[in-house]
């Protein structure tokens, strides 16, 4: 049965980090974006997001975040949410599924351990601002 199942790879679909001002917390602070740079619509997406590793010697994780977007339209970004300091020294990740006509695709976006920082930034395509990619 599981041979019958067939996902696709993905391709031009993935997560990026972006700082920015928090008039709340009066500070710079991360934000995660799912970025669509494919000529498709896709649609039914769910981003599952948590943080885990070691922190102080100690196993830690977060509670799971889920999030729904009905439609990503083609060469756009969308928001996910912001990422807390604290967890920035864990690995973050963003498991993505969404579908393109009727197949569906799915795959997930590890951030490593501190590896969201400002000294490893590089330019994110239709954002056209410096963040983390992982792609």
């Amino acid at each position: 049965m599981k041979s019958d199942i067939i996902i696709p790879e993905v391709e031009n679909v993935f997560v990026a980090t972006v700082q920015e001002w928090s008039d709340d917390f009066m500070e710079k602070v991360w934000y995660a974006y799912l970025v669509n740079d494919s000529d498709f619509l896709i649609e039914g997406v769910m981003v599952v997001s948590k943080a885990f590793g070691t922190m102080d010697g100690e196993m830690k994780k977060t509670s799971l975040l889920r999030h729904a977007f009905v439609e990503v339209p083609a060469v756009s970004v969308v928001k996910i949410e912001m990422i807390e300091k604290s967890v920035l020294a864990l690995n973050n990740e963003f498991s993505v599924s969404y579908f393109i006509g009727n197949k569906m695709y799915d795959k997930k976006f590890i951030f490593k351990a501190n590896s969201i920082n400002e000294a490893e930034t590089e330019e994110v395509p239709i954002l056209f601002v410096e963040g983390i990619i992982v792609r």
